[in-house]
């Protein structure tokens, strides 16, 4: 069962940086609805309605948020980076950091596989909780939240660049300025079968653009995206 005692709760929202004014906002974003179908009784509500509101708002926290701290940011960088930040593998990695898991109130079947600690169910339950805090508290207490939460991880990813969807900027670049797609073509693959390395190089026009190396085509065409948008920046 989850920890969900009144004192634990208290704990679980000094995590949260907000205390919840109605705490069964609180306890239905807890709920997934494998505890919801086998306890109809005790769990009227779970946590998918919660879940679709508290995506909304998130998104909305990090887009305002990329607006005001770089006003160089393009309506395209501002799309990735939230794409990235809102994907369910980091949601679900800020859950763990909060020991939401704990907290979480699942049907026997989930808890038996080992519910608590599946990504899923953490980056859903997540959205969910912000959803509730939105609902409980308005904008601006899901606003500090969120940040309170995702602000670190927010500066690592712009810092690192890791947003970056090179073949989606390239594809966009090359229809833009030539009217073509480029095209990628493996140029080599050497290595052990489970220990391969791809080499493939990007064209545009018939013109070769850039090279990139990788443990699989995908990574090996993203490297060779990105030198290929290098050069065409370069060119201005």
């Amino acid at each position: 069962m989850p920890v969900s005692s009144s004192k634990n709760l208290e704990t679980f929202e000094k995590e949260l940086n907000y205390s919840f004014k109605d705490r069964t906002l609180l306890i239905e974003a807890l709920t997934h609805r494998s505890y919801h179908h086998e306890n109809p009784d005790r769990a009227p509500f779970y946590n998918e309605r919660l879940e679709f509101i508290g995506d909304s708002v998130l998104g909305l926290v990090v887009v305002e948020y990329l607006f005001h701290y770089n006003k160089d940011f393009s309506e395209s960088e501002m799309s990735q980076i939230k794409s990235y930040i809102v994907r369910g593998s980091l949601l679900s990695e800020i859950a763990a950091t909060i020991t939401l898991g704990r907290y979480v109130w699942l049907g026997r079947g989930e808890e038996e596989t080992g519910g608590r600690a599946k990504k899923s169910i953490l980056a859903n339950a997540m959205e969910a909780v912000f959803g509730a805090v939105y609902l409980d508290g308005g904008y601006e207490a899901a606003r500090r939240s969120i940040l309170h939460l995702l602000r670190e991880r927010i500066l690592a990813v712009i810092s690192s660049g890791q947003y970056h969807n090179f073949k989606t900027e390239l594809q966009e670049e090359s229809q833009m300025r030539f009217g073509v797609l480029p095209e990628y073509r493996i140029v080599s693959q050497e290595g052990e079968e489970h220990r391969k390395t791809f080499t493939v190089d990007v064209s545009i026009a018939g013109e070769k653009f850039g090279r990139g190396t990788g443990k699989n085509k995908k990574e090996a065409q993203t490297a060779a995206a990105k030198e290929a948008m290098e050069r065409l920046k370069g060119q201005g």
